[in-house]
Formats: structure tokens, C-alpha cells, sequence
């Protein structure tokens, strides 16, 4: 039966107030709107739900029975509707967030800090993990929803990129490259590299990387964290390729631009044709608005690159 909500609350407004004009008053609609309701109605159910005359409108049996039923059934169901959308306007609840490493470690600190501050209520749970393992827990509803480097396989996953993070060379205070201003990717022909490894979704594009600039990678060394890269470099191991967002905090390493700049995509992604709920879409939302706050990258000027 194709039957409407403004039918039944039409029809409960004449039952109960025996008089289409008044009816039609209480619900702010004109009379010969509520009359083409009732008889829509009444049409649909096949049966007539009100003797009508000039002085009154009476509900028959099947409208008496029809009232009853009905004040009963829309009184549950305005409370259902009334708890959805008490759901839609929730500040209270955990999320779960996977996140790689080095955005573990560079972003979503402050953005859990920004929700506890701006959501006391909400909890934020991180699960730090490595590339292929966001991807599998977004993908297994382990989480709620990932916060990774652009996936490869994206037609698994509803994507927004929300920051773009360029790479940067590591090498020790006293290496050659660290009198450069901006290096050159070429400039890595025949040093020793320590690498994070494939289960890093940064490596995939270094390596794309230094093949497109005929680097063959010398790989001395390959590393699950970014802090074991940085310590092997400084001891002398060799040089690393590492994004901005993981900067190493040693002083005995220095960080330079390489050039042309290549950057990797910071993707928060959910799985494809899933809705998040409303505290989710919460945290989602202030992830993306902290990585807009941050700095864009720095470019060499041609000057710079020129004297490297």
C-alpha cells in the first residue's frame, strides 16, 4: 500500500477533532488539502473511514478501529524518530582511528587533543599501525575509519585527501649533502639509503621516485620506524628519504628539500559506501581541519637548486 505519514496524521487530526476546517487549522494546511488526504486514504485502504454530512464527520468501525491502532503505533514511532535524531546531534561515544606510524606520531596527537577539548564526552581511540594493516582493519570494520597514505587499491575505499606531505633527504650534520640547500633526487645516485620498509605506504613512492630519476637504490639498510632510520644515519650507516611530517629531532641530523619536490597524499578513508556515525564524521572532520592548519611546504627557489 503506498501510504503516507501527512495521511494518517490527516486522518488522526479529523477523528479527532470531528471537522475538516478545524483539522485542517491544527496541521496549518488548507481544507481542501486535508480532504484530498482522507479520500487518498480512504482510496488506498479501499474501505470509507468517515460518515460526512453538513453538520458533522463521524469515523465509521474500520475508522474507529483505524484511530485507536494509530495513536498507539505513531506515538512509538515519534519516539523513534525523536531517538535517531537525538543520535545525529550524539558528542559522546569512542571512536576508533588506524593511522600509520609516522601520522600516529606527526598529526593525530593534536587532533585528539583538539577532540578532548572540544568533546569531552568522546574518546578517541588510536590504533597505530603499519600501512597494510590500516588498510586491512578499515577494510575489516575493525575501525571506524583510517588515516593513511593514498591507497593503491582505492576503488576498495571512499577517500578524501586531506594534506599532501613532500619527502625530504636525512643525512648527518657533517655528509656532503647537508651543505646543499635543496638536493636533487639524481644527487642519491650511489649513496648508501636507509629505507623504511615495504609495509610503509611511503615506500611504494620512494622507490617510484628514485627510479624515475635513474637512481639505482643502494639500500644498506630497511627499517619498519622512521626513529630506527634516523639512528642508523647517525651513526654513519648512510643517508635516509623520510616525509616532512617525520622530522627527526637530532642534532646531529639536518633535513633538506629534495627536488623536483614529490610529496605523498595524506588520505583519510572509510570503507566504500559505508556511512561513519555522527561522532566519527566528529573526529573525521577535526583531523581534516588540523591538517589544514599546517604549513604548506616550503619550495627551493630556483637559485637553490641551481647550486645543488
Amino acid at each position: 500500500m503506498n501510504i503516507s505519514l501527512r495521511q494518517l496524521r490527516a486522518f488522526l487530526a479529523v477523528a479527532k477533532l470531528r471537522h475538516f476546517r478545524r483539522a485542517a487549522e491544527s496541521l496549518h494546511l488548507t481544507q481542501p488539502a486535508i480532504s484530498r488526504q482522507i479520500t487518498d486514504l480512504e482510496n488506498e485502504l479501499d474501505v470509507r473511514l468517515f460518515d460526512r454530512n453538513t453538520r458533522e464527520v463521524v469515523p465509521t468501525e474500520a475508522g474507529r478501529y483505524l484511530q485507536v491502532a494509530l495513536e498507539r503505533v505513531l506515538e512509538e514511532l515519534e519516539g523513534v524518530l525523536a531517538h535517531v535524531h537525538s543520535e545525529s546531534e550524539r558528542r559522546h561515544g569512542k571512536v576508533r582511528v588506524a593511522a600509520v606510524p609516522t601520522l600516529s606520531a606527526g598529526l593525530m596527537p593534536q587532533c585528539i587533543a583538539a577532540c578532548a577539548q572540544a568533546y569531552p564526552e568522546l574518546t578517541v581511540q588510536l590504533h597505530d599501525q603499519a600501512q597494510v594493516m590500516v588498510l586491512d582493519s578499515v577494510r575489516g570494520g575493525e575501525v571506524d575509519f583510517g588515516l593513511a597514505i593514498e591507497p593503491g587499491e582505492k576503488e576498495t575505499f571512499d577517500c578524501e585527501t586531506i594534506l599532501r606531505d613532500p619527502f625530504v633527504l636525512v643525512c648527518h650534520r657533517t655528509h656532503p649533502l647537508a651543505r646543499l640547500t635543496a638536493v636533487p633526487w639524481k644527487k642519491l645516485r650511489g649513496e648508501a639509503l636507509v629505507l623504511l620498509d615495504h609495509t610503509s605506504g611511503s615506500r611504494r613512492l620512494i622507490d617510484q621516485q628514485l627510479a624515475a630519476h635513474g637512481v639505482q637504490a643502494n639500500v644498506v639498510q630497511q627499517t619498519g620506524h622512521t626513529h630506527t632510520a634516523f639512528r642508523m644515519v647517525e651513526s654513519g650507516l648512510g643517508v635516509s628519504v623520510t616525509p616532512r611530517l617525520s622530522l627527526p629531532a637530532s642534532d646531529q641530523l639536518v633535513t633538506r628539500p629534495l627536488t623536483p619536490t614529490a610529496s605523498r597524499a595524506i588520505t583519510l578513508i572509510r570503507r566504500r559506501h559505508r556511512s561513519l556515525s555522527p561522532v566519527a564524521e566528529l573526529v573525521w572532520a577535526q583531523i581534516r581541519a588540523m591538517a589544514a592548519q599546517l604549513p604548506q611546504a616550503p619550495r627551493a627557489s630556483l637559485k637553490d637548486a641551481k647550486s645543488a
